[in-house]
């Protein structure tokens, strides 16, 4: 296990010191959790309680609520930034070994980078290109004509589909799937009639594609993952979907065909969207909310109704189904007052 010193963590996200510069820190925690050899943070100040009590060696810290804190700090601008950056130098997840494992199939028309790793019955199909320094783990299916870039991730059990096309730095996650068919069916004589899906799947730099989720290829055109957009384990995104650089969908969320999502905007969990519609740039959806046309304005939007007690949901419930009733009634009252009221 590596240890660092303030002094050390200090110059990697250019933080001032408040303590002792050569004091040791081998790992991260919480406020509550966090032991005397741990650095930990305060990003909320819901956990401003937590520094009071707090074991940890040192606690990120922005400078206003460094003021009056006795214990050691790393003085910094944003400390869930720092966090975040300072995770990658604890991260204990295995580093790849450079080259092909002897219990893995790769044909012998794919390219692969000397520096990527190939891991036990991993398949890599016919003219896939895999770049430097790229890691595709244990059982993981890479098909004909993948392209994938410099630095990526594919992790176990993950499938890349035939001519799908990954940029660098990507993260696709166990058992997600990128680029199978689409929902694509054509009814005729009471039957249907499957529509070959002709596309592709497109991810660009940075992604992080989430366990469980289904990415599916394009009819024709492509489905497009911008770049830097992150999506949580068990989404579904269905075919010719675009979405914006920089975009975060939450669980559960359901995509469907031909939809286009912005940049920078918010999906929460459980979001549905339906098909052929536009959301604009910097878009706030909340959680379980449906949205069933375009969205032009940034902005935060929802639907349905909170929770409440089952009691209290019944009788809403109720009162819901004879809105357009009391409305009709509410109409004929307002024409019976204009009628009464005397005339100026």
């Amino acid at each position: 296990m590596k240890t660092w010193t303030l002094q050390e963590i200090a110059q990697l996200v250019g933080a001032s010191i408040q303590g002792q510069a050569d004091y040791l820190i081998t790992g991260l925690a919480t406020l509550k959790s966090a032991q005397a050899n741990q650095l930990s943070f305060l990003a909320n100040a819901l956990y401003r309680s937590a520094l009071v009590t707090t074991q940890a060696g040192a606690v990120l810290l922005r400078p206003e609520d460094a003021q009056g804190y006795q214990g050691q700090a790393l003085i910094v601008a944003n400390p869930y930034a720092a966090y975040a950056q300072l995770t990658h130098y604890f991260d204990r997840t295995p580093k790849g070994v450079a080259g092909i494992h002897p219990q893995a199939s790769v044909s012998a028309l794919a390219q692969i980078d000397s520096t990527a790793s190939i891991g036990a019955c991993a398949v890599v199909s016919a003219e896939a290109v895999i770049g430097a320094g790229t890691i595709i783990e244990a059982g993981a299916f890479v098909g004909e004509r993948v392209t994938i870039g410099k630095n990526c991730r594919i992790r176990a059990n993950a499938v890349i589909h035939h001519d799908c096309v990954i940029g660098n730095r990507v993260t696709v996650h166990s058992g997600a799937v990128i680029g199978d068919d689409g929902f694509g069916f054509a009814p005729y004589q009471g039957r249907w009639h499957k529509i070959a899906q002709i596309g592709r799947v497109v991810l660009h730099d940075d992604c992080d594609i989430g366990a469980n989720t289904t990415i599916d290829r394009g009819a024709l055109d492509d489905t497009i993952i911008g770049v830097g957009a992150i999506i949580d384990n068990q989404v579904q995104i269905a075919h010719n979907v675009q979405i914006g650089e920089h975009t975060a969908i939450a669980a559960c969320c359901g995509i469907s065909g031909s939809s286009k999502i912005g940049a920078h905007c918010v999906l929460a969990g459980g979001v549905g969207l339906v098909g052929h519609i536009e959301i604009c740039d910097k878009v706030h959806i909340t959680g379980m909310t449906m949205i069933t046309k375009s969205i032009t304005k940034a902005g935060s939007y929802s639907s349905g109704t909170a929770f409440d007690s089952t009691e209290n949901w019944k009788k809403m419930a109720v009162r819901l189904k004879k809105l357009d009733e009391m409305a009709k009634r509410l109409r004929e009252l307002e024409g019976i007052v204009q009628q009464l009221a005397p005339s100026k």
